[in-house]
């Protein structure tokens, strides 16, 4: 028996006073460079203080999977209509990578009307008449800019900062960095519509950074979150007494080694007892008055992209923190001219809407809304045989320009920002890159993208790598 004291007094010296020394060590470690308040040990997830005054407290996130055409929604280019049809100059092609185009394209411009929306003449084109309505309240940056010029690396490069898996995705960036409002729900949700980004779930994992900063998928239907539904036959104060003494157990284990995992273990299986209550709640659009469903166009119970935007408006009204929405099918390689209208009408009226009610509800001064895809669209045709213009052509992928809008969260309202040449292939004012677009998306939240790092492998990283700007001229006041 002698030989247990040793251990015994180890444990309680650090569950009573002890473990409040490894506590600053460990939340040191895990906070990296933030200068924000530190989590503890027993609650990662705890709110932390920005690096400075946010403009916005929530960002809800629609990535089109596949990269929606800039030219035929965004940027019109009355010389492209005009040229249609002739080959493209020998300057678009000499020395470049295309993943289909092969041999000398032709022009291609777009078939769809553009006009201008609003009083602020924002350029939006036809396939788009529910976000028209709201063009005032948005902002369109032309001259985005990636270095990636396949999906998956693509939309890794966009969520991550780099092309490959093992990073973590903005969402557990900023939860990492700001903790969680509401502790019923995880401060990170993700929904889809359609199948999964190509890239798969590592656009929002964590990475290197402690698992309890993972995005949760919430899906529509019977069992919204997996494995949250208690087995047949057990009652909910069953599920209370298994996961009572598990967590004891759990806590006596961090108390010996500190490991932040272990942490993330009993914050998320408390967690998920409590969404045992609050996520049918959630889910449950009937409450939802007839007019909100009307102007999302949304149905109680079914999976569709206008439910997961009025979802994500009820995520953010309950504080969750990054709310993703990934839709799929927008890669258009071909028949271009019907294809786009339909994915365009499968959105058109969920995002206005959201952008509508968010403001009416009080909430868009604090919440950015981000729309895009991980790259643009050529304004040269791609085809089967690369001869000829096609009927049914579409457009190959562009990592050298393309468009996202936002909304809300301190962004100026009614502005265009940035402008392609007159073909829409190359950047001509303001370019953008992918790490000036998160260092801008971070900052609104009022973090310094220099100082949200984590050391990992004797390396501090951050989601901007080792560059990145804050774009100033999106900034509303600036």
């Amino acid at each position: 028996m002698t030989t247990l004291k040793p251990l015994l007094a180890r444990r309680t010296f650090l569950q009573h006073g002890g473990l409040s020394l490894g506590a600053l060590a460990l939340s040191s470690l895990l906070r990296g460079d933030t200068r924000a308040a530190p989590a503890t040990p027993t609650d990662p997830l705890a709110p932390r203080a920005p690096h400075f005054a946010p403009r916005a407290k929530h960002i809800i996130y629609l990535h089109m999977v596949g990269a929606p055409s800039q030219l035929d929604l965004f940027d019109p280019k009355p010389e492209l209509q005009k040229l249609h049809g002739q080959l493209c100059p020998n300057s678009f092609i000499a020395g470049k990578r295309f993943a289909f185009i092969r041999g000398h394209p032709r022009l291609f411009g777009s078939r769809f009307e553009f006009q201008p929306r609003g009083q602020s003449g924002q350029m939006i084109s036809e396939l788009l008449p529910h976000l028209a309505g709201v063009a005032d309240e948005i902002s369109v940056v032309r001259s985005l800019h990636t270095e990636e010029f396949n999906h998956a690396p693509a939309q890794m490069f966009l969520h991550t900062g780099f092309g490959r898996g093992g990073r973590p995705g903005l969402g557990a960036w900023v939860a990492y960095g700001l903790g969680s409002e509401n502790r019923d729900l995880p401060a990170y949700v993700v929904m889809l519509s359609g199948p999964l980004a190509g890239a798969g779930t590592s656009l929002w994992s964590t990475g290197f950074l402690p698992s309890v900063y993972q995005g949760i998928q919430i899906r529509s239907g019977r069992d919204p979150v997996h494995f949250l539904s208690n087995p047949d036959g057990h009652s909910r104060a069953d599920r209370r007494r298994v996961l009572d003494a598990v967590q004891q157990l759990n806590q006596a284990q961090l108390a010996d080694v500190g490991d932040p995992e272990i942490a993330t273990r009993i914050s998320q299986y408390e967690m998920a007892f409590r969404m045992q209550t609050s996520v049918p709640e959630l889910m449950d659009l009937t409450q939802e008055s007839p007019a909100t469903l009307e102007l999302y166009g949304a149905t109680p119970g079914k999976a569709s992209f206008a439910n997961n935007c009025l979802l994500a408006r009820r995520l953010v009204e309950r504080g969750v923190r990054m709310v993703q929405l990934y839709d799929a099918d927008w890669d258009h390689h071909g028949d271009i001219a019907t294809r786009l209208p339909r994915k365009a009408q499968d959105v058109d009226r969920g995002m206005a809407a959201l952008v509508r009610d968010l403001k009416q509800r009080g909430l868009l001064d604090d919440t950015l809304i981000v729309w895009g895809g991980e790259f643009g669209r050529t304004p040269m045709q791609q085809t089967d045989s690369g001869e000829g213009v096609a009927t049914k052509a579409g457009r190959d992928h562009h990592k050298d320009a393309f468009t996202m809008w936002f909304a809300g969260g301190g962004v100026k309202p009614g502005v265009s920002y940035g402008r392609t040449d007159e073909f829409g292939y190359g950047i001509a004012e303001n370019p953008v890159h992918v790490h000036d677009l998160n260092a801008t998306l971070l900052h609104l939240l009022g973090l310094d993208h220099e100082r949200l790092t984590f050391r990992y492998q004797g390396r501090d990283y951050r989601l901007t790598d080792v560059e990145g700007n804050v774009v100033s001229g999106l900034l509303a006041g600036a």
